[in-house]
């Protein structure tokens, strides 16, 4: 007989930086396990220091890291805690990416740009990343950035199921707040039974989060619009979009969005609103200033612990949303 046979069972750690450290709780309790001392810092001139207080040699280590703001400082902390785990003899390394830092940059608008969501899934890979999980990916084309098996979990279950449960579908129905988004208002619409609206609007090109709403197309008169997006940044795209809807006579519009990454003004965008309700889920913490009795954020930690179990247990993530 050739070979040694090792009698040792497979072990799942979970593993987490500091941009969002609440969901990495809530991922680990509902997986039964604790997440793993990690000694992190920063040095005087910014750099970072990580050092794991267990050993991950053989060890199946999923990380999870949402790309926050400071956004390139949470980056730079994944991509160096892959690293150590690396070095560590880890057996596998997931890297969790519950909100993708970048996705909006996935393809060259105009000459002399970069595609940086590409950047970003090439660092993972570079620093030692076996596997990338996250959730509502701006496009799905990134998927295809990443050399090796990306997770791509949906919210869309989680936020429908929440909406429907508290309108009267009869009176409901599903916006898209611009063209890019209508084939995952056809996802709500087919889970919820209602009809789809479009919010034609017009971006400028050399202005950032600059959009002029023009048109709606479908009858919005005397319904409860919601208006369902991937992520919401400064609230401009997504309250030009609602006030048209009011504009066109809808009863009530809510809105619903994966990620809330609210920079900049989208706190008094938001506050002053006719919107009646922001619906998110937390792959991003909410900012202390926007906690709103408007604002509703709805756990993904249970979709993200279930896909990791799936890929621990070599099952199938996809099973997760086969039926959605």
């Amino acid at each position: 007989m050739s070979g040694i046979k090792t009698t040792g069972e497979k072990k799942l750690m979970l593993f987490s930086g500091r941009a969002h450290p609440e969901l990495a709780e809530e991922v680990a309790h509902q997986l039964g396990i604790g997440v793993v001392p990690t000694k992190a810092f920063d040095f005087a001139n910014g750099e970072i220091y990580v050092r794991y207080q267990e050993s991950a040699r053989g060890a199946d280590c999923f990380l999870i890291q949402s790309h926050t703001a400071p956004i390139n400082k949470w980056i730079m902390e994944q991509l160096i805690m892959i690293d150590a785990l690396k070095r560590a003899s880890a057996r596998s390394i997931t890297v969790i990416v519950p909100f993708y830092g970048y996705a909006r940059q996935d393809k060259k608008h105009r000459g002399r740009e970069p595609i940086s969501a590409k950047l970003v899934a090439d660092l993972m890979k570079t620093a030692g990343a076996d596997r990338i999980v996250t959730v509502d990916l701006h496009t799905d084309q990134i998927v295809g950035f990443f050399d090796g098996p990306v997770d791509h979990l949906f919210a869309l279950p989680i936020l429908a199921d929440y909406v429907g449960a508290k309108v009267d579908r009869d009176k409901l129905t599903v916006v898209s707040p611009d063209a890019g988004r209508v084939r995952v208002a056809d996802r709500w619409c087919d889970r919820l039974g209602a009809p789809l609206a479009i919010v034609h609007k017009r971006r400028d090109k050399d202005v950032a989060n600059q959009v002029t709403v023009h048109e709606v197309v479908g009858d919005v008169k005397g319904r409860v619009c919601v208006l369902v997006d991937d992520m919401i940044d400064t609230g401009g795209t997504i309250c030009a979009a609602a006030d048209a809807l009011f504009a066109h006579g809808a009863e009530d519009v809510i809105v619903t969005a994966t990620h809330g990454v609210l920079s900049g003004p989208a706190a008094d965008r938001l506050k002053n609103s006719k919107v009646s309700e922001f619906v998110f889920t937390n792959t991003l913490p909410t900012p202390n200033e926007l906690e709103l009795d408007k604002i509703t954020v709805l756990s993904i930690a249970p979709t993200i612990a279930r896909a990791l179990r799936e890929v621990f247990e070599d099952g199938s993530v996809t099973s997760l949303f086969e039926e959605q």
